[in-house]
């Protein structure tokens, strides 16, 4: 299964979110920049949520280092366009204003570029702005010869060990207070404006993070497409009784959200993995998933690390085709309800504390075992990977990254979350603003530093040009009213085969 074509066949591109912040540490308010095109066709530089939240996208890559090499060429193309701005190296977010001061993203006057805005208009609705403001890094991934059925064995594993990944590459211990102003957080005061807990990982991925009662109630199982489809379209097109109380519309015709069902979009949908499928034009993912079966799968847990240029480094990239490769090929049972109500525990309890001595997780067919062991045995199993990797590469970078990033069980404090506490207590009076400020300061510097040929500029100009006049056809495309648009985007019937 492991042969050498096979593993080099191995694809992979990465999305990266970041807030751009401002030279003192706020979020930045301005628009989107003009000079990086249109965030609704720009193929590589978008936003997220917030108008204020750039996503850079690299295209499918064979090569590790190809991909990382596109992520630093975008990099390199933004900061040109920033001015005095920069790009917050924090997963949890810069000073920020009032939640309804946060700019939702804007696409323009299309139909489709209406409800991108508008569904962000509804997720901070349900949720809150500040929430959204939260930034990651997400890893999609294939192999070929995969099956759909494959894929969802290796998502299952993932959900049951993702935690470990949490544990060696979470980078967000800490955060500005902001972030929590007006709710009960849990959180320990450290300095003047910064909160944290003392053995979290990644406060990204705990309660405080992307979570949701609503969503909570969602009885997604991963034992094949059809029951994972079958979920998914029932919290697509259920009512929920909270969400009809804020309506779709307002009084004076303002919309508020894209529809009053749990879910407004297969996007709304949080987890730490996800399967996916390239669409086409007009086409609803989950119908894309049911015709066309899986086609790769996006890891969503990486905290942006701080201490790398463009948030994720070789290492890490490494470790993540070693331990997704030990998850597609480990024995994978069907996933049960309490089986994935003991993951979410872990994944919170990791989160949360998870460089506490002697910290205890649930297995779910051991019962209890001690993180340290259970880690063990995965690294074991993500060794065998690395060296048929290396294998078929040729050379030994798999197996070191393992090697160096695996020191991190025994040492916790190489892990980037006591990293990150070690230098705010040494260097910026535990000032989660501070360090971050300095970080996002030096990065910046030594992004604009790196060579940028005049070929390269040329090619980002026109895309950003191209981009702007693709954006214009579309505008000019439409023919339906937009409320007419909204009911036939979110049919039922548009997900189904």
């Amino acid at each position: 299964m492991n042969n050498k074509e096979t593993l080099l066949g191995i694809r992979r591109g990465i999305e990266k979110e970041s807030l751009r912040a401002l030279p003192g540490g706020g979020l930045a308010l301005t628009p989107h920049p003009i000079a990086l095109g249109s965030a609704l066709t720009h193929p590589h530089i978008t936003t997220d949520y917030s108008e204020s939240q750039l996503e850079l996208i690299t295209g499918v890559h064979a090569g590790v280092e190809d991909c990382l090499r596109e992520l630093t060429e975008i990099h390199q193309a933004v900061y040109r366009a920033l001015a005095d701005e920069r790009l917050w190296v924090s997963s949890m977010p810069c000073g920020l204003p009032t939640d309804e001061t946060i700019p939702l993203g804007r696409y323009g006057s299309s139909n489709v570029g209406r409800a991108k805005s508008i569904y962000r208009m509804g997720l901070g609705q349900r949720y809150g702005r500040r929430m959204q403001t939260i930034s990651g890094i997400h890893y999609n991934w294939s192999l070929p010869g995969v099956s759909t059925d494959g894929y969802f064995g290796a998502i299952r594993n993932f959900r049951r060990e993702g935690w470990l990944l949490l544990y060696l590459f979470g980078a967000s211990p800490a955060l500005c207070d902001s972030f929590v102003q007006g709710r009960e957080h849990g959180l320990q005061r450290l300095s003047d404006h910064s909160l944290y807990l003392p053995h979290a990982t990644s406060l990204r991925m705990g309660r405080l993070g992307y979570q949701s009662d609503a969503q909570a109630s969602i009885a997604v199982t991963y034992n094949c497409l059809e029951s994972y489809a079958a979920s998914l379209q029932d919290a697509l097109s259920r009512p929920y009784p909270a969400y009809e109380a804020i309506g779709v519309q307002t009084p004076g015709g303002d919309y508020n959200q894209l529809s009053t069902s749990l879910l407004q979009i297969e996007n709304e949908f949080y987890s730490t993995i996800r399967a996916k499928r390239v669409i086409r034009s007009g086409e609803r993912p989950l119908h894309a998933l049911r015709e066309r079966g899986v086609e790769y799968i996006e890891v969503r847990l990486m905290d942006l690390d701080p201490f790398e240029p463009i948030g994720i480094g070789a290492d890490a990239v490494r470790v993540l085709d070693a331990f997704l490769l030990h998850c597609l090929h480990s024995p994978s049972p069907r996933d049960t309800p309490d089986e994935i109500a003991a993951n979410s525990r872990n994944q919170h309890r990791v989160a949360a504390r998870g460089r506490e001595p002697g910290l205890v997780l649930e297995h779910w067919q051991r019962g209890q075992i001690g993180l340290q062991d259970w880690a063990a045995e995965i690294l074991a199993g993500c060794s065998a990977q690395a060296e048929a990797l290396d294998a078929a590469h040729g050379g030994s970078a798999y197996r070191a990254a393992l090697k160096r990033v695996a020191e991190r069980l025994q040492r916790p404090d190489l892990c980037p979350s006591a990293r990150v506490l070690a230098v705010m207590d040494q260097d910026f009076d535990d000032s989660h603003i501070g360090f971050i400020r300095r970080q996002s300061d030096a990065t910046r510097a030594a992004l604009l530093a790196l060579p940028f040929p005049d070929a390269l500029q040329q090619r980002f100009e026109k895309m950003a040009a191209d981009s702007l006049a693709e954006q214009a056809r579309i505008e000019a495309a439409d023919t339906l009213d937009f409320e007419a648009f909204r009911r036939f985007y979110v049919a039922p019937e548009r997900m189904a085969v």
